[in-house]
């Protein structure tokens, strides 16, 4: 069952160069996210922040760890899944706070949710033939 969610979908090798761009570029963008994150994994918050340090420690590992796993490809559905919690919760708490959508120099849930949806894409998708997950889980050429 975990090599059937690590299969690799079967995409044109034109698709798959732009899903290696995709994780390439949004993966380093994830990278630097989570570098400042990593190495503070339990405290990364401003003090009486309301999530505690267990779940801040997995948003960093989902960012840097995850970002990392894009770049090369491997175990891409589980960063995924990481990743699109990750950019879920930062959704919900812009919009409990009023946050717009966009806004013009002040806070806004507009990356959050462009990187929940590359996520999704990606989580549903696969990473494609350029990655280490088709080396190892996809099917045999």
């Amino acid at each position: 069952m975990f090599k059937r969610f690590l299969g690799v979908t079967d995409v044109p090798f034109s698709a798959s160069v732009g899903l290696l761009a995709l994780r390439v570029v949004i993966g380093v963008a994830f990278m630097f996210h989570g570098w400042g994150k990593i190495q503070h994994p339990f405290g990364w918050m401003p003090a009486g922040a309301p999530v505690p340090g267990f779940l801040q420690a997995l948003a960093a590992l989902s960012e840097f760890g995850g970002g990392l796993a894009w770049i090369v490809g491997l175990l891409t559905p589980l960063a995924s899944l990481g990743i699109a919690a990750t950019m879920a919760v930062a959704v919900a708490m812009h919009v409990s706070q009023g946050d717009p959508f966009v806004s013009m120099g002040g806070h806004s849930y507009e990356a959050a949710a462009v990187y929940l949806g590359i996520s999704l894409a990606l989580l549903l998708v696969g990473p494609g033939r350029l990655s280490a997950d088709a080396a190892i889980f996809g099917p045999k050429r």
